[in-house]
């Protein structure tokens, strides 16, 4: 029997073709672990699935990738859908995977719980981070659908509760694959021309897949960066959202955000009567006081006779008149001594007294005095100051001592 000889290439397109024909291996769920996860740049997701026992490569084109609602990543157990053929350019085969979902857990709780992670790292649900609510909002916005149930309820509670406020409803799809961007977009949107006060964002009750909007992280980031304070009201009390974690306020239910973002206007009344009682109660007390102050005041001498008040300065202006005019005589004393004292000093160091006692001063024209013969030459002028009068005198000679001896010149 002659022996066939194939190509290796039309070998890997036989099986190719077998493994596409084998209905069994069209529609596969394959339960393994994640290893060697990989993004090309084409969009592509390249991985392979292991257990214990063996490996089996994946690929998973971007258009199947691109429907993914959570990061996949290596060690994660996953469940993958799809189908097993032949690759025949390298004669391997591969599961050619259509979509994955994690084992035990759905896909949603997974994106969920890895974005929540994420935001939590980056600081979005710092609490130091929150902006507190207007005591008395004027504009109030609500970004929602304006077909829900939950849109009216809260416009009848901030009808009922506040009507003072201005309510405007930025409508918005709360589902479906345009919801997160409509909603993100009517945040920002409020925040560009400042339209309101407080921001009330959010929708009535369902299912994790009907809430998913809220778990968006579009949605989220458009949040944290709103200026204006925002409330999340998502779903029942029971249900947790993104939204709430990052939004500066939690609503249990969308009839709750209205409540919280808006008084109640019968406590605000009771609240001004109060506050009337109490001032009305001030303004008598104060009366009260100002009335006993008069009373006391309108019996008071004083007033009484205003000439008593005259008389009494008067009085007192006397008296004051009497001790000023001790204390200057006594002072004009203490001072008429001083100058006796220092006159009596004076006229004991005075030149005059010198004199009196056959002394004088010898002085030139100009008014220096001659302190030693030095000071004079034959021929000069010279002053001569008695007690009584000036003499004027010529010098003829010069008579010095030196050493005890005369010199005549």
């Amino acid at each position: 029997m002659e022996q066939m000889i194939i190509s290796v290439s039309e070998l890997n397109q036989y099986l190719k073709n077998r493994f596409d024909s084998d209905p069994y291996l069209a529609e596969l769920c394959i339960r393994g672990e994640l290893s060697n996860y990989k993004v090309y740049p084409s969009g592509h997701h390249y991985f392979t699935m292991k257990d214990p026992e063996g490996a089996l490569r994946c690929v998973m084109f971007r258009g199947n990738a691109g429907k993914l609602r959570f990061k996949p990543e290596n060690g994660m157990k996953v469940l993958a859908m799809g189908r097993i053929t032949v690759f025949p350019r390298d004669g391997a085969y591969q599961l050619y995977c259509t979509g994955l979902t994690p084992d035990g857990v759905g896909d949603l709780h997974v994106a969920f719980e890895q974005l929540k992670a994420k935001l939590l790292a980056e600081g979005l649900f710092d609490q130091s981070i929150k902006k507190p609510l207007p005591v008395y909002p004027h504009r109030i916005a609500i970004v929602t659908s304006s077909a829900g149930a939950a849109v009216r309820d809260m416009l009848r509670i901030l009808g009922k509760r506040y009507p003072l406020s201005k309510v405007m409803i930025l409508p918005v799809r709360v589902q479906g694959a345009e919801a997160p961007a409509e909603i993100a977009g009517a945040i920002r949107y409020c925040n560009r021309h400042m339209l309101a006060d407080v921001i009330i964002t959010g929708r009535g009750g369902g299912s994790m897949e009907d809430l998913w909007a809220f778990n968006d992280e579009r949605v989220a980031r458009a949040i944290h960066a709103s200026v204006i304070p925002v409330v999340s009201a998502v779903g029942h009390e029971p249900d947790v959202t993104i939204s709430d974690f990052v939004a500066d306020l939690r609503a249990a239910t969308p009839s709750n955000g209205a409540e919280l973002v808006a008084p109640d206007q019968i406590e605000l009344r009771q609240r001004l009567l109060q506050l009337s009682g109490r001032l009305s109660a001030a303004a008598e007390r104060r009366i009260t006081i100002s009335r006993e102050k008069l009373q006391v005041l309108s019996k008071s001498r004083v007033l009484q006779d205003p000439r008593n008040y005259l008389e009494d300065r008067r009085l007192l202006l006397d008296h004051m008149e009497k001790q000023l005019s001790v204390l200057c005589r006594s002072s004009i004393g203490r001072q008429r001594e001083r100058f006796i004292r220092l006159a009596a000093a004076l006229d004991a160091m005075s030149p005059l007294k010198v004199l009196s006692r056959g002394y004088a001063i010898v002085q030139k024209p100009d008014g220096s005095v001659i302190r030693s013969c030095a000071d004079a030459a034959a021929g000069d002028t010279l002053e001569i100051g008695l007690q009584d009068g000036r003499l004027l005198a010529t010098v003829t000679g010069r008579k010095e001592d030196t050493n005890g001896t005369v010199e005549n010149l």
